[in-house]
């Protein structure tokens, strides 16, 4: 359909089993999601996109240990291990993704003194990636998010997708979650009350 896209969150190699940030399964949703690819005309992805020594790393912080809270100018962040540095090969796509029929690639995380989960803002909540006036200029109105982590990138993005006026599914199949202090049920229960459309097609 011509007024929708699928939004392929952060399926790079440091979020996969082996990665420096592995979410568990996170590769067992690669064929599914290259389904879905196949089927849908406009595919956006998004790739986290750390410069070294980013703020939201542990080890940029003296005797922090990673999945630990710190106060950062824009609010609470979580610390997590060195992943995703430009260039690297766990910034990477998975090999096994689809991804050359994307027609834009949405890079995050970039600016070294603040982190960003979702698709559309940084962690502040106020810079914006471009995303929407993206879909918005194709006449992009409906959405369906799947990738990595159901819990952080895939829910914020919902979330902000969503409050930004686009119709949203998560299909929650072809995404696999971190699971941080219960932070997955949490976010899922945020996303339902947002208005967020969550499919599960493994029972199908």
């Amino acid at each position: 359909m011509a007024d929708e896209a699928l939004v392929v969150i952060d399926l790079q190699n440091d979020f996969c089993p082996g990665g420096a940030l592995a979410v568990a399964g996170g590769d067992e949703i690669v064929p599914l999601v290259n389904d879905l690819i196949r089927r849908t005309d406009h595919v956006v992805l998004t790739q986290d996109w750390h410069p070294a020594g980013h703020s939201s790393f542990a080890s940029s912080h003296p005797g922090a240990q990673p999945f630990t809270m710190i106060e950062m100018p824009y609010g609470q962040q979580t610390l997590w291990p060195d992943h995703c540095i430009q260039g690297s090969l766990g910034s990477d796509f998975h090999s096994g993704l689809a991804w050359t029929k994307a027609e834009l690639v949405i890079r995050k995380g970039f600016r070294p003194d603040i982190d960003s989960y979702s698709a559309f803002f940084e962690n502040d909540r106020t810079t914006q990636t471009g995303l929407a006036g993206y879909l918005r200029e194709r006449g992009i109105d409906t959405l369906t998010l799947v990738g990595l982590a159901t819990d952080f990138c895939v829910g914020f993005s919902a979330l902000d997708a969503v409050s930004q006026g686009f119709k949203t599914t998560v299909r929650l199949d072809a995404c696999r979650g971190i699971d941080l202090n219960g932070s997955l049920e949490a976010m899922l229960q945020r996303m339902r009350d947002a208005g967020v459309t969550l499919e599960d097609h493994l029972s199908d």
